[in-house]
C-alpha cells in the first residue's frame, strides 16, 4: 500500500507540487500573520518595560493606547507630582503616532527626567545638544542605509540630526527634545503622560495612586501601574486583535481544504478503475479510505514542512531587510498551524475518501 500511496503521488507530480504548496502557503499565513501581530504587541510590552518607571499618569480613560491622544497635560504638574511622598522620579511624555513611510511611535521627552526613570545605554554620541537633535535607538539606526551621529533624520516633516545612538528597549525608537515636540505640535508645555518611578516598588503604588487621584483637577485622571498597563497590551484587550487573527487563520484553512478536496476528489475520479482492482481483490471501505487520507496526510506533511522552514526563512529576511520589525515565532504557534493545516487537509480528504469508498466494484472495474 505504501508503494500505492507513493506511485499515485508520483504518477502526477504537478497536483502533488501545487497541493504541498498549497499547505505551505497556508501554514505561511497563519504564521507569519500571527509572529507580526504579537510581535508588535510583545514588542511594545518589552519596551514600555524598558522604560523604568512603574506609575502612569494621564488624563483621561485608562489606555493602553495614549500615543494616539492629544498632549493636554500642563507639564507643570511634573512639578507638583514630585512633592508626593515616596515618588522618585516623574518625566513628562509627549508620545506621537506617525504614519510617513512606516508607522512610528515618536516620543518628546525631558532628557534628564527621562534618563533618570533608566539611563540610556549610549552606543555612539550623547545627549540632546540643540533643538533638533533625535536620538534613535540601534534598531532605527539600522533601517533604510543606516544611520550614524551626524546624519540627518526626516521626522514629523522636519529634518533632525542623531546626536546619539543607544540600546533599543526605550519605549520608543526615536526620541526629540519635549520642547520641540511641543512646538511642532503646536501646544507649547504640554505632556500627553507622565512616567513616575516609585519608591520600593510596588510597596507605595497603591498610596501614590490615591495622592495623585486626590490633587485638585486630576481626579478624573487614569492612574495606571505598570502591571496594569502591561495587561492592557494583550490581544483580549486590544481592539479586533483577535478578531483579525481568527479571519486570516480562517481564510488560510480555507485554501488548504479547497486545494486539498480539489486535488484527492479528481484522484478519486481518476482512479475509479484502480479503486475497483482493490476491492474485487477484497480491500474493504476502511482500507480504501486509509489509501486516500494517508495519501493526503504525506502531502500535508511535506506541506507543513515546507511552510515551517519558509516562514523561518522569510522571518530572518524580514529582519535583514526591516530592523524594526518585531517577528516573533513561537513554538506554541507552529505546533497549533501545523495541527491546523493537518486537520484541514483530512477534512478536505474525507469526502473524496468516502466517495471512494462507496464505489461498487463492479461499475468501477468497467469504468474506462
Amino acid at each position: 500500500m505504501n508503494k500505492l500511496i507513493l506511485g499515485n503521488l508520483v504518477h502526477r507530480p504537478l497536483r502533488s507540487v501545487i497541493s504541498a504548496f498549497a499547505v505551505a502557503i497556508e501554514v505561511i499565513m497563519i504564521l507569519s500573520v500571527v509572529a507580526i501581530f504579537y510581535g508588535i504587541l510583545n514588542g511594545s510590552r518589552t519596551q514600555t518595560t524598558g522604560i523604568g518607571m512603574d506609575v502612569i499618569a494621564h488624563p483621561g480613560a485608562a489606555t493602553a493606547l495614549m500615543n494616539t491622544s492629544s498632549a493636554s497635560a500642563d507639564v507643570r504638574i511634573a512639578d507638583v507630582l514630585r512633592k508626593l511622598p515616596h515618588v522618585q522620579v516623574v518625566s513628562p511624555v509627549n508620545m506621537k503616532l506617525t504614519a510617513g513611510t512606516s508607522l512610528e511611535n515618536i516620543y518628546g521627552i525631558d532628557y534628564a527626567s527621562f534618563n533618570a526613570l533608566r539611563p540610556f545605554d549610549f552606543i555612539e554620541g550623547g545627549p540632546f545638544k540643540g533643538p533638533f537633535d533625535i536620538i534613535i535607538d540601534d534598531y532605527a539606526a539600522k533601517t533604510g542605509n543606516g544611520f550614524k551621529v551626524g546624519d540627518p533624520v526626516k521626522v514629523l516633516n522636519h529634518t533632525f540630526y542623531v546626536c546619539g545612538i543607544v540600546e533599543h528597549g526605550k519605549g520608543s525608537r526615536k526620541f526629540i527634545p519635549l520642547e520641540t515636540m511641543d512646538s511642532l505640535d503646536g501646544n507649547p508645555r504640554k505632556a500627553s503622560a507622565f512616567y513616575l518611578r516609585t519608591e520600593d516598588e510596588p510597596k507605595y503604588q497603591e498610596q501614590v495612586r490615591k495622592e495623585i487621584l486626590q490633587i485638585d483637577g486630576l481626579q478624573d485622571w487614569s492612574v495606571q501601574t505598570i502591571q496594569e498597563y502591561l495587561e492592557a497590551l494583550t490581544p483580549a484587550r486590544m481592539p479586533g486583535f483577535n478578531i483579525a487573527l481568527r479571519v486570516v487563520i480562517s481564510i488560510a484553512t480555507i485554501i488548504g481544504f479547497l486545494v486539498i478536496f480539489q486535488a484527492m476528489y479528481t484522484a478519486v475520479l481518476e482512479r475509479t478503475r484502480e479503486i475497483g482492482i482493490l476491492k474485487s481483490m477484497g480491500a474493504g471501505r476502511l482500507t480504501i479510505v486509509s489509501v486516500v487520507l494517508r495519501e493526503t496526510m504525506l502531502l500535508a506533511i511535506v506541506g507543513t514542512t515546507l511552510g515551517v522552514a519558509a516562514t523561518y526563512l522569510l522571518r530572518n529576511v524580514l529582519h535583514a531587510r526591516f530592523p524594526t520589525l518585531s517577528f516573533q515565532l513561537t513554538l506554541e504557534w507552529v505546533i497549533n498551524a501545523i495541527a491546523i493545516a493537518l486537520c484541514g487537509a483530512l477534512l478536505g480528504a474525507l469526502y473524496p475518501a468516502l466517495k471512494a469508498a462507496r464505489k461498487d466494484p463492479i461499475d468501477a472495474l468497467s469504468y474506462e
